[in-house]
């Protein structure tokens, strides 16, 4: 916060809360190409989830980083590893003890792809919680190439159950992998996606992610945390949200009977400056990065994953959720 009780606000508490796949080989025509296969059984995806919902309660007991590495990967790793490191530099009091918990994997609907021999394999579920399944939270585990390991890569809260657009399957049950890199699967393509999705943080949306997008409360949200946190100082200070580049470019899609439905992750900074004559202080949730000293700026990087839902022809695509967490922090010192 700036000295003079002016506080810090963070773009994350305006928040809710990979793979490009290979084309079929081209083969001569006395050769067909390849059939793509399912990328595990029912059964078998979700003792994944189980099997991540126990490993999980493992390594958060202890802030098992290691352990967590086993069943975790991507932008969900990097978020969960910022949650541990923002809560070491609490004081022991102020930190809350952890509370084991699972997913309920009986009530789940899960979506598992057809995927081109020598693709990644993924699927995508969507786990329910609360009475009448009220929360939903749609999740992406993908098998990692070098280690074969099933891990967590994706896990985004939804306002509601029926956010989700429905899913295409094919008459055993099975979803269409979507390349959402490339225009000609997809009408927007996930680099217009993530663009847009940092302009609503570094406009308000008014160049690209309004025109990307249609009205929805994630864009709503997002657009808020622009206008709210870039004023928040007054004339003490000020507040820039600039694009920071994604170490997550992987993306899951699925062929929705209307579309697709994307799942991507993005980066952006925040800086807040602070003019002649102040400084900014730490909040003690900023502790674990930047200690206790007053600072002239602070960078603050965001790392996060979005949803989207695409439509099969011309239209706006609408983002349906997306969660945050500040990931990194530096800042230049006062005095």
């Amino acid at each position: 916060m700036l000295a003079a009780a002016v506080s810090l606000t963070f773009a994350a508490t305006a928040c809710t809360s990979s793979a490009g796949h290979t084309a079929a080989r081209t083969t001569s025509s006395a050769s067909p190409a390849p059939a793509a296969a399912p990328a595990l059984t029912r059964k078998e995806a979700l003792a994944r989830i189980d099997h991540y919902s126990k490993i999980n309660n493992r390594a958060n007991r202890s802030n098992n980083r290691a352990l967590l590495d086993t069943v975790e990967d991507g932008p969900l790793y990097a978020m969960s590893v910022a949650d541990y490191k923002q809560a070491e530099g609490l004081p022991r009091a102020d930190r809350t003890p952890y509370k084991p918990w699972s997913y309920d994997t009986a009530s789940a609907d899960v979506y598992i792809p057809r995927i081109q021999p020598g693709g990644q394999r993924w699927f995508a579920a969507v786990t329910y919680t609360g009475r009448n399944h009220r929360y939903a939270r749609l999740l992406v585990m993908a098998q990692q190439p070098t280690t074969r390991r099933w891990e967590m890569v994706s896990a985004v809260d939804l306002d509601s159950k029926k956010q989700i657009p429905q899913i295409a399957l094919d008459a055993d049950g099975y979803a269409t992998a979507v390349d959402a890199a490339s225009a000609t699967a997809v009408t927007t393509p996930v680099a217009a996606l993530r663009a847009a999705v940092v302009d609503d943080y570094v406009t308000g949306g008014t160049t690209t992610g309004t025109t990307v997008f249609a009205r929805t409360k994630a864009l709503t949200q997002q657009i808020k945390a622009h206008d709210k946190t870039t004023t928040k100082f007054g004339a003490r200070g000020t507040t820039v949200f600039t694009n920071a580049a994604t170490r997550f470019e992987d993306s899951y899609a699925l062929k929705t009977t209307d579309g697709a439905l994307v799942v991507f992750a993005h980066a952006h900074r925040q800086t807040d400056t602070a003019h002649t004559g102040w400084q900014i202080n730490p909040g003690k949730d900023d502790r674990a990065w930047l200690g206790r000293k007053g600072y002239v700026s602070i960078a603050f990087d965001f790392t996060c994953s979005d949803v989207a839902a695409v439509p099969r022809t011309s239209g706006k695509a609408r983002l349906l959720a997306y969660t945050c967490r500040r990931t990194a922090a530096h800042g230049t010192p006062a005095g």
